[in-house]
């Protein structure tokens, strides 16, 4: 039996000859380079949709990606929300290996908003690790801004990630693994609690209390990039004034906090004795 995505996408591929805008299933299958046969296999719940054929559709016939993963929206795109989809852009070398992308701070405002123009993607800086897990799949380094996610990052730490694909993300994002969201306006650092099956969002937290947690909703999720290993500047020595001076700030927040509790306390036993 076909899963969830895989029903959907017979359902738009159904909806699309309703409408005459293919005339067979095997036309469908040759406009998207795809053997009729591995189609009819597909539609006859022997096998699932591929990725790169999901592509092909958003690509070709304006499938909306939303309503594939999810349920939700519209089976097809208009030509404003086409023209707005992001289509993940990759760089190769001479022997079509593929190559991590760098995308440093200052480029962060650029990705969020260019990152499907090739050109944009190929003028990075790009590299590439030994370890076989990053010959394998797309990844990209971004660079830490802020400091949310100390003291596990620190501002300026590259983090290499790993890809995760849009139809796999209510079950690829594992609770409290840390993961690069792209929004269409910013680029963040997180720690993610899944909640997209039953309530449509990721919850966000930061290593540092001081920031608070937050929903991020799944219409806003643009890619979503699973932190493997981090690069950071080599120190001589132990960074002890920066932790003393964490130490320091929790145990002032702690002394506010029981400072806040006990005006509280002495707040409400006036208002006792004055009632």
């Amino acid at each position: 039996m076909n899963n969830i995505i895989t029903q959907r996408f017979i359902k738009c591929q159904e909806r699309l000859r309703e409408e005459n805008r293919v005339r067979s299933s095997r036309q469908f299958a040759i406009a998207l380079g795809y053997l009729p046969q591995s189609l009819s296999e597909i539609q006859k719940g022997r096998r699932d949709v591929t990725i790169d054929l999901i592509r092909k559709a958003v690509e070709l016939y304006k499938m909306n990606p939303t309503y594939l993963y999810t349920g939700e929206g519209p089976m097809f795109m208009t030509e404003e929300t086409h023209t707005d989809f992001r289509v993940l852009t990759i760089v190769t070398n001479a022997e079509e290996d593929e190559r991590i992308v760098h995308v440093p701070v200052p480029a962060h405002a650029g990705y969020t908003s260019d990152a499907s123009n090739p050109t944009f993607i190929q003028d990075l800086p790009t590299f590439t690790l030994p370890d076989f897990k990053y010959k394998t799949g797309t990844h990209r380094c971004f660079d830490v801004a802020g400091d949310s996610m100390e003291p596990s990052l620190f501002e300026g730490d590259k983090v290499v990630c790993s890809y995760v694909e849009p139809m796999l993300w209510e079950s690829a994002i594992k609770d409290n693994h840390v993961y690069v969201i792209v929004t269409r306006g910013d680029i963040v650092v997180k720690r993610a609690v899944n909640k997209l099956k039953d309530e449509k969002h990721l919850a966000l937290h930061s290593d540092n209390n001081f920031y608070d947690t937050y929903k991020m909703n799944a219409v806003e999720i643009r890619e979503v990039w699973l932190v493997r290993t981090k690069i950071c500047p080599f120190l001589p020595s132990v960074p002890q004034n920066r932790n003393h001076l964490y130490e320091e700030l929790n145990e002032l927040k702690k002394v506010v906090q029981e400072q806040s509790r006990l005006i509280q306390e002495l707040s409400n036993g006036l208002s006792a004795q004055l009632t």
